[in-house]
């Protein structure tokens, strides 16, 4: 059970609280602050519902092993021509 000490704010401790976040921010800061917090948690939820989404899709259907891929047929390879003399350093050697 929880402490009577550490609870959550009560009425009164909330104006408090209020106070102090407008004097830190100001009072022309508090709507975008709470429009950040809001699309903050929007998008917090739609992340983990696809995640529970995603685990769900999982568990319901087996892995699909990967379909075989057919490799494109390899050119032929280039006839090797032999090296062609110079017959002007044979007639200078010899």
């Amino acid at each position: 059970m929880l402490n009577p000490m550490i609870g959550l704010p009560q009425g009164a401790e909330w104006l408090v609280i209020l106070a102090i976040v407008i004097l830190v921010f100001g009072a022309a800061k508090l709507p975008d602050l709470a429009r950040g917090t809001g699309q903050a948690l929007r998008i917090f939820k739609a992340e983990t519902k696809g995640l529970r989404d995603d685990e769900d899709d999982e568990k319901s259907t087996p892995p699909v092993p990967p379909a075989a891929t057919e490799l494109p047929p390899t050119p032929p390879a280039a006839p090797v021509q032999p090296p062609v003399e110079d017959r002007q350093a044979d007639k200078n050697n010899g």
